[in-house]
């Protein structure tokens, strides 16, 4: 059986990474990818895919892509539901990636787009910097 779906898209918002009891992050995010074809109107439609990467997959992500970020992203395909607070069962659909391409920058989408300066990237914290070798490229 092959479970494996590759999407290429912009990312809806920027990503902050969460940590689980254990330690393990884990980031979700929703990406919006165009059709090939346009609809009865001559527009072109988006589909929305919810994103989950783990670990240092998810740091890395977290740090690099923002909103408006062009990503290709690898995985599986995983349902799973759960219980709201209205006792009802929600399912969920969502890529569990586990591979990811930056097709452009951080920097890329930061851009002011009517002087096209950069935006002042936000203070990091000595914590925030990972090595040269926990790039996966």
């Amino acid at each position: 059986m092959i479970n494996r779906v590759t999407l290429i898209g912009r990312v809806t918002r920027d990503i902050e990474p969460k940590y689980t009891n254990n330690g393990t992050a884990v980031a979700s995010f929703s990406l919006a990818v165009e059709r090939d074809f346009k609809n009865q109107n001559g527009e072109k439609e988006t589909d929305f895919f919810n994103v989950v990467t783990w670990r240092k997959g998810a740091e890395i992500i977290a740090q690099y892509a923002g909103k408006g970020s062009l990503l290709a992203v690898e995985g599986r395909l995983e349902t799973r539901s759960y219980e709201n607070r209205d006792g009802q069962r929600v399912n969920v659909v969502e890529v569990n990636a586990d591979r990811f391409q930056f097709l452009d920058t951080k920097k890329d989408t930061q851009r002011d787009p009517f002087n096209q300066q950069q935006a002042q990237p936000k203070q990091k914290k000595q914590d925030d910097f990972i090595s040269d070798s926990d790039l996966p490229f």
